[in-house]
């Protein structure tokens, strides 16, 4: 494919008075699996929300997905365009199966026939056939949960996906577990950008490009060595070996969960 999965340029993000990112930079080719790393209140989680449109963000810059421009168009218009993010939070629907979310992903992205034989065969590698009848997310573990909404990535089958804190929360045997889901939704016809504080998760994935931001921008970026070396130096290490001045208490507002 010529275009990459998701192309940024100059990328600004505002909340209110708050200025957060500071012209962003990043491209994500088909078929690889890039992390985003940086420390608390970097940019991190609001570059998401500035991809997804969530209200109170004011964009600017481009962002582009398989070519296709972002910033203007609606929430469900962004994912109509191939763009999938993954909370860092996923919230608990009760009531609803997620055998029924499911369908509802059928009916709206139009599944084709081998939509259930895709999405039955991709529950038994996630370990999660015995949740389809149940709630979505409703008495899920952090890991559990997770792979769920790995599983409702694969039916949707966008053209990116945006990871949000994947590891958030995650004892050590769910890290594993949730790193294996990447590499399970790994595709030559998807990116895939990892965020995450620490390098563990990528002790169990194989990450093809490393990037960091620190008040946001995106101040380095390397291959999987560069996770290995911010968890020997640290980020404030890093940050004066760079000659960047030194952190605010938060660059960005507290992220919250969504609500239903």
């Amino acid at each position: 494919m010529t275009q990459p999965a998701l192309e940024i340029r100059g990328l600004g993000a505002r909340f209110g008075e708050l200025d957060i990112l500071k012209g962003v930079d990043l491209s994500v080719p088909f078929g690889e699996v890039h992390a985003l790393m940086g420390p608390n209140g970097s940019g991190k989680s609001t570059l998401c929300h500035a991809l997804m449109g969530r209200p109170g963000y004011e964009a600017s810059g481009s962002a582009r997905v398989a070519g296709r421009e972002l910033l203007g168009l609606g929430i469900d218009a962004r994912a109509r365009a191939g763009l999938f993010e993954g909370f860092q939070y996923p919230v608990e629907i009760p009531g609803v199966e997620l055998r029924e979310l499911l369908a509802e992903i059928e009916q709206a992205t139009d599944g084709g026939a081998a939509f259930w034989e895709r999405v039955e065969a991709a529950a038994a590698d996630l370990d999660l056939t015995a949740f389809l009848e149940r709630p979505v997310n409703e008495g899920l573990s952090g890991g559990e949960k997770k792979r769920s909404e790995m599983l409702q990535l694969l039916a949707m089958r966008p053209k990116m996906a945006i990871l949000d804190e994947i590891d958030s929360g995650l004892d050590i045997d769910a890290v594993r577990e949730v790193a294996a889901a990447v590499e399970t939704i790994r595709s030559e016809d998807r990116g895939i950008l990892v965020i995450t504080h620490y390098s563990r998760i990528l002790r169990y994935m194989q990450a093809d490009r490393i990037h960091v931001m620190m008040s946001g921008r995106i101040v380095l970026s390397g291959g999987s060595e560069l996770a290995d070396e911010l968890e020997a130096k640290g980020y404030e290490t890093l940050r004066r070996e760079l000659g960047l001045e030194a952190a605010a208490v938060s660059d960005e507002p507290d992220d919250f969960p969504v609500q239903f």
